[in-house]
């Protein structure tokens, strides 16, 4: 009975180290990412001020609707006997999340432009383009 409890106690205590370290993870790739944008886009410290907050909002709220329409899926494929409709439903929700997502990008821009000039505005997509492909090629060399 010891044994159990001390192995479900090391379970648990395993689990949370991995949810935390993946927290802490993702947390870094964010600012990674960032100082990147903010050295590629050649952000001022005015700049980065009004900028950052903004540009964190939209990735939250991107990142959100693109984990309700993952949650969704998930839900259909853990079920049993999905019908069409619910795969019509997961579908359409993944297909709309990148309708979603250019939308989000869209009302964001508006704001950017009061902040960024048109060079950085440029600048900016070109860096986000450049960091998710550094990203990618560090993950083919391991």
């Amino acid at each position: 009975m010891k044994r159990i409890l001390l192995l479900l106690a090391t379970l648990a205590s395993l689990l949370t180290m991995t949810a935390q370290s993946r927290s802490q993870w993702a947390n870094e790739m964010l600012e990674t990412k960032h100082k990147f944008i903010i050295e590629q886009v050649g952000l001022t410290p005015a700049q980065q001020q009004q900028f950052m907050p903004l540009y964190e909002a939209m990735e939250k709220e991107i990142f959100q609707t693109n984990r309700d329409a993952r949650s969704l899926a998930r839900n259909v494929e853990k079920k049993k006997n999905p019908s069409d409709a619910d795969y019509m439903q997961a579908a359409e929700a993944l297909s709309n999340a990148k309708v979603r997502e250019g939308e989000i990008e869209a009302k964001y821009f508006a704001k950017f432009t009061k902040i960024l000039s048109k060079r950085q505005l440029f600048l900016l997509k070109k860096a986000e383009n450049d960091f998710a492909r550094n990203m990618l090629q560090g993950r083919k060399k391991k």
